[in-house]
């Protein structure tokens, strides 16, 4: 065989690799699983939740881009778009749904789906809400986390009157758009409230032009304290509501972390960015061959109280020893 033959045979094999590789290129990406994310807010201020998700499904072996594919879909505050998004990812038939960010994501996967497994993560009993039969050992295609914001509303209502001396009257800002949450959270704070004789004035918003209004509100009628209920949407306006709470000097209390370690006064609450790692574990996992109905719901056993000691100087307290010492951050 002479040179030029060897040298047209040489290129001709490179060319069939070079056709080839694309071909196994689009194999492999075709291979990667897809899992649909749903969640009723949009990406912008989730972004530790996000990472918690990330960080849950990078423990079992799954990295989106590399061996992942994740179909997002946001309601942009439309609660009312959520059946049909969902209704979009059983179609796409992902391998997974995970059902973020309030309790009617859960229900609209549900009820888009009797076969795709679905992970939810909600703040309120699974079980109440008809989502599974039985902690320990859920029924059907769903099973997830539950973070018990929800049933610690009490509890941070009193310690924010135990950092409020003689409060009387407190405002309680929730977001209506998110309505079974609002609902659980009103009447578990006018139990609270009740209990120890608190007056408590309710303020809606689902807009940050509404909590502008709700804080106008707060500025002509001076409450004793603000008790923002747990909900995503505040979550992402989260530098919005604390820079508006010390504006107005208003003690405020709220469900996560995030808040004081941003300058808000206390929070009480769920590790929530744990739980969504927890989701994206439970994800992983069903990517492995788990099914839903072996994996129990877990609930969560790590409860965070944190106070922002130079927001309490601000708004003229001082922080009662008793909170101090059982306090899991104090941020100067």
């Amino acid at each position: 065989m002479n040179a030029n033959m060897r040298r047209r045979e040489f290129i001709a094999l490179l060319g069939g690799a070079a056709a080839a590789w694309p071909l196994t290129a689009r194999a492999q990406q075709s291979a990667m699983p897809v899992i649909g994310f749903l969640n009723p807010y949009s990406a912008d201020g989730q972004s530790d939740r996000l990472r918690g998700f990330r960080q849950g499904l990078a423990g079992t072996g799954y990295v989106e881009g590399a061996s992942l594919t994740i179909e997002y879909r946001w309601a942009e505050g439309q609660f009312d778009r959520l059946p049909a998004l969902a209704t979009e990812l059983a179609r796409r038939q992902v391998a997974v749904i995970a059902a973020t960010g309030s309790v009617a994501s859960a229900l609209a996967a549900e009820a888009a789906t009797t076969t795709i497994p679905i992970v939810f993560v909600v703040a309120e009993d699974p079980v109440r809400l008809g989502l599974v039969a039985n902690l320990a050992r859920p029924t059907g295609n769903l099973t997830g986390i539950n973070f018990l914001t929800a049933e610690l509303v009490a509890k941070r209502l009193g310690l924010l009157r135990e950092f409020v001396p003689g409060m009387a009257r407190v405002a309680v800002l929730v977001n209506p758009a998110n309505a079974r949450n609002t609902e659980t959270t009103l009447r578990d704070v006018q139990v609270a409230a009740r209990a120890i004789g608190l007056q408590i004035q309710v303020l809606n918003a689902t807009t940050s032009d509404e909590i502008n209004a709700a804080f106008a509100s707060l500025g002509r009628e001076r409450p004793d304290a603000l008790f923002v209920g747990g909900d995503a949407f505040f979550n992402t306006r989260r530098v919005h509501l604390v820079n508006l709470a010390s504006r107005h000097a208003l003690p405020a209390a709220y469900a996560e972390r995030v808040f004081p370690e941003i300058g808000g006064l206390i929070s009480y609450g769920s590790d929530v960015v744990d739980a969504y790692r927890q989701v994206g574990n439970y994800v992983g996992r069903i990517l492995k061959g788990a099914k839903p109905a072996d994996l129990p719901v877990m609930q969560a056993t790590k409860f965070e109280l944190a106070i922002n000691i130079e927001s309490a100087r601000m708004v003229g307290l001082t922080v009662p020893p008793k909170l101090l010492s059982i306090a899991d951050e104090v941020i100067e």
